[in-house]
This record gives C-alpha cells, structure tokens and sequence, in this order.
C-alpha cells in the first residue's frame, strides 16, 4: 500500500478487537512548528505490537507503540506531547517541532466498523474522538477532537494507446482504485489488464461519479470524446479533464457547446491537464496527471461548492 488508507487502520483495531486483541487509536491533534504530518493523522497499535499508520518517518514511532500499549494496560486516555516541549526529552522529531497524540484505548469495535461501512459506499463519514470513546458525529457531545474520514480517490480514465495504459499501470501502483476503458481495437489495451473494451462510439458505458471521482480522457483520436465526454461530463466529480493542447481544447469545447453540453459542465472540463507543463512521453504524462489529481483530492475533493476548477489549471493551460 503506498496511498495513504485510514480504512487499514481502523480496520486493524477492529479486527483485533474481534480476536480479543485490544488496541488503541492515537490521533495527531495538535502542532507546534514544523510536523511531517497534518492535523488528524492517525495510528492503530494492538497489544500484540501490530501496528499501522505513522506520525514521521520513524523517529518516534516506536515510542508512540510503547505509549500506546502503556496506556492500554492502564487502561484510560491520554493526550501526550512528542518533540518540542515533550516531557521525553531523549525523543525528538527531526523538523524540530511539536506533536500532540491523543491515545484512546479500546475504541468501540461496531463504531469503526459503521464508518468502515459508510467508506465501502463511498459516503463520508464523521466521529468525535475523546480520551476513552470514539462515537459518530450523530451521537455528539461536544468538547472532543472531530476527525472526518472520506472515501479514496478513485479514477475513471478513457483513451488508447500508451498514454491509457501508463496512467492505469500508475495509479494501480499507488493503490487507488481506478476503471479503465478503451476502443476494443486498440492493441496496447488488449495487452493489458483490468481495461473494459469500448466496441463503439455510441455505446456508452455505465459510468458512475461522486464527490471523489476523477474523469480522465486520454483520447488523441478525438472522435471518441463527442459522445463519451457528455456522458462523463454528467456525473458527479472533482475533476473532469482531457489531454490535448490549447488549440485542441478550443475546438473541443466548441464541439460540446455545438451539442447542447450546458455551460456549467462546459467550465468543469480541463484541457491541458496535469502539474508537468509539455510532456512528452507517456510515463511522464501519467505521472504529471496523477500529481495534480492527488494534488486536488487533497485539498478540494467532497468539498461542498466545489466547481471542479482548480486554481493551478489556468497556470498549467498557458503553458501547453
């Protein structure tokens, strides 16, 4: 697993609280200075010592385990400072700053379970985290940490050739879930796996889309977009978008507009996409279009008003 999966670590604690192995949830709930990882980051440690997630690249890790399997044995929460400002002065993080760890010993098993749940239905889901529960924000009692969980990015990619199988082959790489599909004739996808085939222009696939799905065309045959990009176009998404240059883009909208797409969609799709201005080569095109996914996941996906046009898209247009 190389995409960060918050469902492995509740699964984790679940799983051993179904075996009678008790564990305990520690959550980064506060930094001081620099911190390799962000507000709500999380870890799972089981009595057993198994263990999943992080807080650094290993320079405290073995402390929180040691903590956590502290506090389980005693048996209540706590909230423990690590770096800067820690009573464990042996025990510093390189950025030279400050973590607060909330543990919370043995949290509820059907709880983790519900938001595992929701996250299998692609649905968000929300909970307070206090020093000894862990409920669902529909159970609320105030005064605790609230981490929100939603579902993992998920790409549903279009086009032939190299380019297709690259960014499939990619994405599979960093552990995302992915669709992909390709005119049946094309020789590269027959190759590979995974690839549903397209036998017509006008035999649209069943195409779904939610708040944390991305559309990717990667067509240079453009006849296959007029019918295929109204149908992605239509579905929920955070990002819509389809390789090409400025010209290419210009004609494509205009194709769109011709056919009756409606405005909105119409300023929803990118052309020129990707981080890496220019590319010219298949791998380097897939990897530039995976950053600016993750990139916008991150920070806009699920995000209510969202518009699915990223500040760094008329940036990277510019320059194609």
């Amino acid at each position: 697993m190389i995409a960060d999966d918050h469902r492995a670590i509740l699964r984790l604690l679940a799983d051993g609280a179904a075996d009678g192995v008790g564990g305990v949830l520690v959550t980064l709930t506060g930094i001081v200075g620099a911190s390799s990882r962000g507000i709500g980051t999380q870890m799972a440690v089981l009595a057993d010592g198994r263990h999943a997630g992080s807080f650094s690249g290993g320079c405290i890790e073995a402390a929180v385990i040691a903590e956590a399997q502290a506090v389980l044995a005693a048996g209540c929460g706590r909230t423990v400072r690590f770096g800067s400002g820690s009573p464990y002065l042996d025990i510093r993080l390189p950025c030279g700053g400050g973590i607060d760890l909330l543990f919370t010993p043995q949290p509820d098993a059907a709880t983790l379970r519900a938001v595992l749940e929701r996250l299998e239905r692609r649905e968000a889901a929300q909970v307070e985290i206090h020093e000894n529960a862990v409920v669902l924000a529909d159970q609320r009692t105030g005064g605790a940490f609230v981490r929100r969980y939603v579902p993992a990015l998920r790409l549903v990619a279009l086009g032939h050739g190299e380019d297709l199988t690259a960014l499939l082959r990619l994405t599979k790489a960093f552990s995302l879930p992915v669709e992909a599909y390709a005119p049946e004739t094309d020789r590269h996808a027959a190759a590979e796996t995974g690839i549903t085939p397209l036998v017509s222009r006008t035999a649209l696939p069943a195409l779904t889309g939610d708040a944390w799905t991305a559309f990717v065309f990667l067509f240079h045959d453009h006849d296959w977009e007029e019918q295929l990009l109204p149908h992605a176009l239509a579905q929920e998404g955070f990002y819509h978008g389809a390789v090409g240059s400025a010209r290419t883009h210009r004609a494509r909208l205009e194709g769109l507009r011709a056919a009756g797409v409606p405005k909105d969609a119409l300023d929803r799709l990118r052309g020129g996409i990707g981080l890496i201005p220019a590319t010219r080569d298949p791998a380097t095109l897939a990897l530039s279009i995976l950053g600016e996914l993750v990139q916008d996941y991150q920070a806009c996906a699920g995000t209510p008003g969202w518009t699915g046009r990223a500040p760094r898209a008329a940036h990277v247009e510019a320059h194609r």
